[in-house]
């Protein structure tokens, strides 16, 4: 998996179809909304693949069709999806079965790297079975207690730190990471009210960040946004000018 030296692009989301009139659900619109995110500047997309309803999935099917589509037009952009326990109900053994299965996608159609959430129970299979289908790991970092359980839990080659609400010190996780030895690239980002506050500070610290529709609807003045290649743009934008210290 290359690492990210700016910005990953998380298209969807969770969010119900219809919420945006940009949000992408079908395997054409996450292809389109890849395409569009990729030529703003983005260097990787992770997605939540849809079933014929809209509904988020982890069945093999609706995972290697989004997938798919999007490699038809960017290639050579590194694809992700979620594994997230909500997907299944918070049933763990569902959630296992749906990854396993992807073991019949192509490589075409089976996404280069997979994010999981280390909070949720089963993390360490998930990730084991995650590595011998040959995806590799994002281990999702929401709080001090997740970097500590982080490293008992073996290397992945990225930990993104995920501020979801008021009163998480991205800093001190961060440096907690540090302290328990956990290796692998760091990206930050938050979602929500917290989702420009930390681009700001991802620029900052020099480390890559996320955005998109499913973390933000609106750009950093609060104003709303056409779709994710704008957000993008704004990202990139806020980034370099905190990096650059101006």
């Amino acid at each position: 998996m290359p690492p990210i030296a700016r910005l990953k692009a998380a298209l969807n989301g969770g969010r119900a179809p219809g919420e945006h009139p940009g949000l992408p659900c079908s395997p054409a619109e996450l292809a389109d909304a890849a395409q569009r995110a990729v030529a703003a500047g983005a260097e990787a997309v992770h997605l939540h693949p849809r079933d014929d309803a809209g509904a988020e999935s982890l069945a093999a099917a609706d995972v290697g069709a989004a997938v798919a589509a999007v490699r038809r037009t960017c290639p050579d952009t590194p694809v992700g999806v979620t594994t997230g326990l909500w997907i299944t109900g918070r049933d763990v053994a569902a959630q296992q079965e749906a990854v396993a299965g992807w073991v019949g996608l192509s490589r075409y159609e089976c996404p280069d790297f997979a994010s999981v959430n280390v909070s949720e129970p089963g993390f360490t299979a998930l990730a084991a079975t995650l590595g011998e289908l040959g995806v590799a790991v994002e281990a999702g970092v929401w709080t001090l207690e997740d970097a500590g359980a982080l490293s008992i839990a073996g290397g992945v080659p990225r930990v993104l730190v995920e501020i979801m609400g008021p009163g998480v010190d991205a800093e001190a996780i961060l440096a907690r990471l540090d302290e328990v030895g956990v290796a692998g690239e760091r990206l930050l980002h938050g979602e929500g009210p917290l989702c420009w506050p930390m681009v700001e500070l991802a620029g900052r610290l020099g480390l890559p960040t996320r955005i998109g529709l499913e973390d933000t609807l609106t750009g950093p003045d609060g104003a709303p946004v056409a779709d994710n290649a704008a957000l993008v743009r704004l990202a990139l934008s806020v980034w370099s000018s905190a990096r650059s210290g101006s």
